[in-house]
């Protein structure tokens, strides 16, 4: 049982790590795909801000697009760290989600592992009163 119970342990275990490399790779394609699709979004607008502003005259020209690079840097800064901050919340609750599976497998493991210590010492009480019975 003791061999039997480490081994369930031990598979466990493996499966915790495999399911958090898992994890670990979708989150980072996950973050991945996001950039790209805020790199394409930037430089669309960029593209498009651009080709309004040379309509304008050369100091507004260059005034706008001073503006709209320090206002795409920080939507792309904010962007990043919003995405940050959800892909590291997703992670925390996968983690919290998996590490309350793992214990509720491991509580119903001792369950039954109580219950069959019963059910055996249990079976040798009822062998020692026979025995005592026959002698």
């Amino acid at each position: 049982h003791e061999r039997e119970h480490d081994r369930e342990i031990s598979e466990l275990a493996a499966k915790h790590a495999e399911e958090m490399e898992k994890l670990r790779a979708e989150l980072k394609e996950e973050q991945r795909h996001l950039l790209d699709e805020l790199q394409q979004q930037m430089a669309a607008t960029h593209r498009a801000e651009h080709e309004q502003a040379q309509l304008q005259s050369q100091t507004l020209h260059s005034l706008e697009l001073e503006a709209l690079r320090l206002t795409l840097n920080n939507m792309h800064t904010s962007q990043l760290e919003l995405t940050q901050s959800n892909l590291r919340k997703e992670k925390e609750t996968a983690l919290m989600e998996l590490r309350e599976m793992l214990n509720d497998r491991r509580a119903q493991e001792v369950a039954i592992l109580q219950s069959r210590h019963q059910l055996e010492w249990e079976k040798i009480k009822e062998q020692c009163l026979k025995e005592k019975e026959d002698l």
